[in-house]
């Protein structure tokens, strides 16, 4: 499982779990997560490592909205999530963003 949504009665927000597999992470010492909802900064949102190797953090996220996101995996290696709700083509490059839609 990689996007987990949790919508709050008393909140207008949803909170997301966002998981980058270990098989995804390959021996990564550190990853951050980045995307429309911290204007693709790259060091303000690390993941937090498991004790199984898998990496994640929560966010809080308006709903009604979607939100592009990469993984940036010891700051060199760009990776999308693998159970993204969609993809779309990044303007940079030759690749694509992970969406989630909330």
């Amino acid at each position: 499982m990689s996007l987990k949504k949790q919508y709050l009665k008393k909140s207008p927000v949803c909170k997301v779990t966002f998981q980058l597999p270990p098989e995804a992470a390959r021996d990564a010492v550190k990853v951050n997560i980045v995307g429309d909802f911290n204007g693709w900064d790259l060091y303000t949102i690390p993941l937090k490592k498991r004790k199984d190797g898998t990496f994640s953090v929560t966010l809080n996220l308006e709903p009604d909205r979607e939100y592009q996101f990469r993984y940036l995996i010891d700051e060199s290696t760009w990776e999308n999530d693998w159970k993204a709700d969609k993809y779309v083509p990044s303007p940079y490059g030759n690749a694509d963003n992970s969406v989630v839609v909330v």
